[in-house]
């Protein structure tokens, strides 16, 4: 019998090795898998989730992006995005995954590159997005007002520790300079007909719902679309159990 175990896994992304650890199940597999995207800087990384998928037969990956918490390279969203792709690639090259059986889940930030990495790749068999954030959309709403500008640089400056190769200011710059390619909602044709699942919680001071969550729900109306309001924080703080069922429900 093979038992479940939590190996260190690389994730290979513009020729750089990203450190992560898949959660292996108990069983010879292969696995449906799963990657979990953390959010920005990554202070919540979900990896009660991880948990809870392996003990229901799925392998679960979380990794860090370039430029984060020791990671070589520089941190951007743009990387956050190719880091994504390279994730899913290593997922299913593993020897203990069902490659045909790989879906996406993300947090916040990792919502926003969930959502945009299964809108390319139409194989991901599910996607689902815990309060994202929009930065197409807050990118759009910033680029003619210099105080949100101002207000975003001094709240990306506080979330900088973990982070090398970039800026608040930068961050604010590449938002602001992608921001009508990135918004979320402008990826629903492209997951019509697909499983989607989108959380959002009412005490989201992070990403609002009204602003991140909503439109959502009403542009991804032509998806195979689940969705939860809960009434909570950013991080589903004190709802962790009700993310967890909500998602394992939602992914098998």
């Amino acid at each position: 019998m093979t038992y479940a175990s939590t190996p260190a896994f690389v994730v290979r992304s513009a020729g750089l090795d990203l450190p992560g650890v898949l959660y292996l199940p108990a069983g010879d597999g292969p696995h449906p898998g799963v990657l979990l995207l953390h959010g920005f800087p990554g202070y919540e990384r979900n990896f009660d989730l991880a948990h809870v998928l392996r003990r229901a037969g799925f392998a679960a990956l979380v990794f860090h992006y370039r430029g984060s918490w020791g990671a070589a390279g520089s941190w951007s969203w743009s990387n956050v995005l190719e880091d994504a792709v390279a994730g899913v690639a290593a997922l299913r090259e593993s020897p203990y995954v069902d490659a045909e059986r790989v879906a996406i889940v993300g947090h916040s930030m990792g919502g926003f590159a969930a959502l945009h990495t299964a809108a390319a790749d139409p194989s991901l068999i599910k996607v689902a997005a815990i309060t994202p954030f929009d930065f197409g959309a807050a990118g759009v709403a910033i680029a003619a007002d210099p105080a949100a500008q101002q207000a975003y640089t001094e709240a990306f400056e506080d979330e900088l520790l973990p982070l090398q190769g970039t800026s608040a200011a930068a961050l604010v710059d590449e938002m602001v300079a992608h921001g009508p390619n990135w918004r979320l909602a402008s990826l629903a044709p492209k997951l019509a007909g697909r499983p989607v699942l989108l959380v959002g919680g009412s005490r989201d001071t992070a990403a609002p719902y009204e602003q991140n969550f909503l439109p959502l729900v009403d542009a991804y109306a032509e998806a195979k679309l689940e969705h939860r309001l809960f009434d909570t924080d950013h991080a589903l703080s004190d709802h962790r159990e009700e993310l967890a069922a909500s998602v394992l429900e939602f992914l098998s």
